[in-house]
């Protein structure tokens, strides 16, 4: 098979001359290029110039679960005629979006590769959970893509300026990122949805019963993913998806679909953090010391802002909140960081003790 043909069958999955350059040593060893669109069971199906192949991923499961191949991946596969029929290698990722694992283990846990856009799908048929909203962005942001925040299931919101009311919360907490109001219902909003994800690969993130697989059958334009209703008390769904799919759109681009998440742990997303909150770092650059903590420091800028009524008090604690969370996940895996950290609570009790012993001598 000519390289050109090659080309043309894996354009619409995202493959490139950049792609093509860095295949081209396994193309000398008789590999074939390919795009990893499902993985289960020590199995993943690959879309090739060949078509879909099932292919073993023995090579590429490390114990590492940042290093095993993932949805997104293109890789290197072996020709037709060897049974079984294996992965060699995965091509060097552009982005990856990664999450903390559910164990107690210090892990990271790669939940799609390549991705462009990170589309954080959010139900309007329960109360916005902003702090859920920033977590989730601050995981795509670190990631490398640019994330899009969809409210989906418009159709419930009783009225327009209602709705206008909850798109413009979700905009003060996601600073410089689109947020699209859908309705997978009648349509409204898939237009400008369907621009976005045309260009590059989008990766489909949220809690279950946010409607994401309804979205997806939208946005591919036939019911591919199964949907299942959610419950009347809490607008909970069970995993309608339980792997994460590769799917190529109708009118350009691929979408990887991923399960519900119910844990949305932090993993190294200081950067993540600090774009999410960007209008705080901004604000920190006008404190008087630079190590400045916004809690009760003299010449804080960010208290300043907060009395004047410009920064929202749920803001600066959400940003402390998920600060130290992501600064305990860096600790466990760092020993400089455990350091720092230990000689930062050393600090803060002795300065408690000492603010004690001040107001017992001042009752006293």
């Amino acid at each position: 098979m000519t390289s050109t043909s090659v080309f043309s069958a894996l354009a619409p999955y995202g493959w490139d001359s950049a792609w093509a350059d860095a295949f081209t040593p396994y193309d000398a060893e008789g590999l074939l290029p390919g795009r990893v669109v499902r993985v289960d069971r020590g199995q993943c199906d690959v879309v090739t110039a060949e078509g879909v192949v099932r292919a073993d991923t023995a090579f590429v499961t490390p114990h590492d679960p940042m290093r095993v191949v993932c949805t997104g991946d293109w890789v290197a596969v072996e020709p037709a005629g060897n049974n079984p029929r294996y992965v060699r290698t995965y091509l060097p990722r552009r982005t990856a979006f990664v999450r903390s694992t559910s164990s107690k283990r210090s892990e990271g846990q790669i939940l799609a590769a390549n991705v462009d856009h990170a589309i954080v799908a959010v139900s309007l048929a329960v109360e916005l959970d902003l702090g859920r909203i920033e977590r989730f962005l601050a995981l795509a942001w670190e990631s490398g893509a640019q994330p899009v925040v969809v409210l989906t299931k418009a159709d419930l919101v009783p009225d327009a300026v209602t709705l206008s009311h909850l798109v413009q919360d979700v905009e003060l907490t996601a600073p410089g990122v689109p947020v699209l109001p859908v309705s997978a219902v009648d349509g409204d909003g898939l237009d400008v949805l369907v621009a976005v994800v045309s260009g590059g690969t989008s990766v489909l993130l949220g809690q279950s019963g946010a409607g994401k697989s309804t979205l997806a059958n939208a946005l591919l334009g036939e019911d591919v993913m199964e949907v299942q209703a959610t419950r009347d008390i809490d607008g909970k769904g069970r995993h309608t998806t339980t792997t994460r799919n590769l799917l190529a759109l109708p009118g350009g681009g691929v979408l990887i679909d991923t399960p519900g998440l119910r844990g949305v742990g932090l993993w190294d997303a200081g950067a993540g953090v600090g774009q999410v909150f960007s209008e705080i770092e901004e604000l920190a650059e006008g404190c008087r010391f630079q190590d400045c903590a916004h809690d009760a420091e003299p010449g804080c800028a960010v208290l300043a802002a907060i009395d004047a009524g410009e920064l929202p008090l749920r803001r600066l604690e959400s940003y402390r909140k998920l600060m130290r969370e992501n600064q305990w996940i860096v600790a466990k895996t760092d020993a400089r960081v455990r350091a720092e950290l230990r000689r930062d609570w050393k600090r803060k009790g002795v300065e408690g003790r000492a603010a004690m012993e001040a107001k017992r001598r001042r009752w006293r």
